[in-house]
C-alpha cells in the first residue's frame, strides 16, 4: 500500500493553529454583542491578541511554504479543480494577512487608542501603528471607519472562501474517495 503524500508536520501545525485562531476570532466577534458590558472589552482585547498572533503565524507559515514544497496533488484531480484550489489558497493567504492588518490599522485609528494601550493577551505591550495614531482627528476617524468597514467585508469574503476550502476538501474525501483530509491531519502517515 502506498503512503499518502502528506504535508510536513510544521505545515500541518501552522494550518491548524491559524484555523483555530480564525475560528476563535470569528466566534468572539459573533459573541461579544451579546455579552454583559463588563465582558465586552476583554473579549475585544482577546480578539485583537488572537488576530496579531494569527498574523505572526501567517508570516511564519508563508516563509515555511516558500521554502518547503507541498506534496503534489493527486493525479486524479481535474485541471479546473487544481486551478480553483490554487486560487482559493492564494486568496485565503491574502485574507489571513488582510484581516489582522485591517484590524490593527482600525485599532490604531481608534479615538481612545492613546489612553488604552494594547496588551497581547494582557501580558506584553503591543504597539499601535504610530503614523496612524498621529493623523489629525478627522482623518483618523475616517481611517477608523474605512478600515473597520473593510475588516467586516473581508470577514464575509473569508467566510465564503473558508466554505469553498472545506467543501473542496470534503468533495475530494467523500465523493472522489481521495484521502484528502489525511494529507493535512496530524498523526502518523496514512496508507491507501
Amino acid at each position: 500500500m502506498p503512503v499518502i503524500k502528506r504535508y510536513s508536520g510544521v505545515a500541518i501545525a501552522f494550518h491548524w493553529l491559524v484555523a483555530a485562531g480564525i475560528v476563535a476570532n470569528v466566534t468572539l466577534a459573533w459573541v461579544w454583542p451579546h455579552l454583559a458590558d463588563a465582558s465586552v472589552r476583554p473579549a475585544i482585547d482577546t480578539h485583537k491578541s488572537i488576530g496579531i498572533t494569527v498574523l505572526g503565524l501567517a508570516v511564519m507559515r508563508l516563509l515555511w511554504r516558500l521554502t518547503h514544497r507541498p506534496p503534489a496533488l493527486p493525479t486524479s484531480y481535474q485541471r479546473w479543480e487544481i486551478t480553483a484550489s490554487h486560487a482559493t489558497h492564494i486568496l485565503l493567504y491574502a485574507l489571513i494577512f488582510a484581516m489582522p492588518l485591517s484590524g490593527w490599522i482600525m485599532d490604531s485609528a481608534w479615538k481612545d487608542a492613546a489612553t488604552h494601550p494594547m496588551q497581547l493577551f494582557g501580558l506584553i505591550g503591543w504597539p499601535r501603528i504610530g503614523i496612524v495614531m498621529r493623523l489629525d482627528p478627522a482623518t483618523r476617524d475616517h481611517v477608523h471607519d474605512l478600515f473597520g468597514a473593510a475588516h467586516v467585508w473581508l470577514s464575509y469574503l473569508l467566510y465564503g472562501l473558508f466554505g469553498l476550502h472545506v467543501a473542496g476538501a470534503l468533495k475530494h474525501q467523500w465523493l472522489d474517495r481521495e484521502p484528502e483530509l489525511q494529507r493535512m491531519l496530524p498523526g502518523r502517515p496514512y496508507r491507501k
